[in-house]
């Protein structure tokens, strides 16, 4: 797999993220759910200061902007990163999972840099995209929004678990986007599939040149 196909992922990945983000942040108010399929297939409308599936590094002012910042590098260094495997060989499997963690941590981060600026705040109505720099936020400090919502089956803990024990179990309860689910993909695919992903590919061998043929007086000689 060439560079350019990688990023091609990324792409693709960034702008389903943006485009179904851009909707829910343009057409729900804050908390609004509907049903796409059933009860177990929802899409209810959140946003998060932090980290993937709605958990949060911290609640203060620089907690938020560190995370930001970490994720910038973390992008810049990614891309880096993805263009030396492809250098270094590494098999299809290992270049795509890798590509999808860089777009789905590069999602995000367009969140946390920009939608402070652009939109205004989500809340009981719904938000509107504003001139740049007049949103709800500053630069760095935008808040990720999440959206798909799985919740498959519930159900109580026994009694006698500790601390548990009684309380209502919910699976899958997070919320959380298209960027997440790419990076839980990568990273999952990564895990799970290390010994059949991970593995560098032959260098390609030198073609030998081809003898070229005999003239006839040469063939005359050596008879």
């Amino acid at each position: 797999m060439k560079y350019r196909h990688a990023i091609l992922i990324v792409i693709l990945v960034i702008l389903a993220d943006q485009l179904l983000k851009f909707y829910i942040k343009t057409n729900f108010y804050y908390g609004q759910e509907i049903n796409v399929l059933g009860h177990w297939f929802r899409l209810h409308f959140i946003e998060n200061e932090g980290m993937a599936f709605g958990m949060k590094l911290s609640q203060a002012d620089v907690g938020k902007l560190l995370l930001t910042l970490f994720r910038l590098v973390a992008v810049v260094f990614g891309f880096v990163l993805l263009k030396r495997l492809i250098k270094k060989g590494y098999g299809n499997g290992v270049i795509v999972c890798g590509a999808l963690i860089l777009a789905g941590a590069l999602g995000n981060l367009i969140d946390s840099m920009f939608y402070g600026l652009i939109f205004s705040e989500s809340s009981f109505h719904v938000a509107q995209v504003t001139p740049f720099g007049q949103g709800y936020g500053r630069f760095l400090h935008g808040r990720v929004v999440d959206m798909l919502y799985f919740p498959i089956f519930s159900a109580k803990w026994p009694g006698w678990v500790p601390f548990l024990g009684g309380k209502t179990f919910e699976f899958f309860e997070p919320v959380f986007n298209i960027a997440d689910a790419a990076i839980s993909t990568g990273v999952l695919a990564l895990v799970f599939f290390q010994k059949r992903l991970i593995h560098r590919k032959a260098p390609a061998t030198v073609q030998q040149q081809e003898v070229p043929a005999a003239w006839p007086e040469d063939q005359q000689a050596v008879k």
